[in-house]
């Protein structure tokens, strides 16, 4: 029986992942209020019922999307959760990230920004979905900034809040830019200029002997 019931979760979890690869297939493709459920479950191989069952709605859809598409990410970094980078080591993810969208991921950049700019009031289904997303990036920033302040590699007034909330604007910043301008911004480079600048401010390199 444990055979048999292992079979059948593998099954639904092939099935939930084959779900979410079409949404993020068509999502990217056709924009969310151009693609109905119907047309994912289609490509998915399923009825539109046994979608609906697995997410609970659209918006439940669209959220399984969003956490695949950070999952994905953070596998394609090796970033773990437990994860805790220097300072060097997590701008150069950032910037990594950023020449993998640059080369592969713009359909999916824009979707996460169009999602972003259309979920910005507190009543919208994935608002707090967005808002928690964000300040779990701060967070993130601001102890790989105080753990630099513990090592004594940044001084110890470094403002880490502060550092932290400009970082994510800037990456929500340069995303708009280039996904509205590719030809004129180049989204790693930026990225990478950008960090390495903040990494000299973060850890400024030891006075001369």
């Amino acid at each position: 029986m444990a055979g048999v019931k292992g079979q059948v979760q593998r099954r639904g979890v092939e099935r939930r992942r084959a779900m979410v690869d079409a949404a993020i297939t068509l999502f990217a493709r056709g924009g969310v209020r151009g693609t109905g459920v119907a047309a994912v479950a289609e490509r998915a191989g399923v009825t539109p019922s046994a979608l609906i069952h697995h997410f609970g709605s659209k918006e439940g859809l669209l959220r399984a999307v969003l956490e695949e598409a950070d999952r994905r990410a953070l596998e394609r970094l090796s970033a773990t959760p437990a994860a805790r980078p220097t300072v060097r080591e997590a701008f150069d993810w950032l910037v990594r990230d950023a020449e993998h969208t640059a080369a592969a991921e713009r359909e999916l950049a824009a979707l996460h920004t169009t999602l972003t700019a259309e979920n910005l009031e507190p009543g919208a289904g994935l608002h707090a979905w967005f808002r928690d997303r964000n300040r779990a990036l701060r967070s993130r920033l601001a102890e790989v900034f105080r753990r630099a302040v513990a090592a004594g590699s940044a001084p110890a007034n470094l403002p880490v809040e502060t550092l932290a909330a400009e970082a994510a604007a800037f990456l929500e910043g340069v995303h708009l830019l280039w996904l509205l301008d590719p030809e004129q911004v180049d989204l790693a480079a930026v990225t990478r200029g950008y960090f390495d600048a903040l990494a000299a401010r973060v850890e400024p390199p030891a006075p001369p002997g």
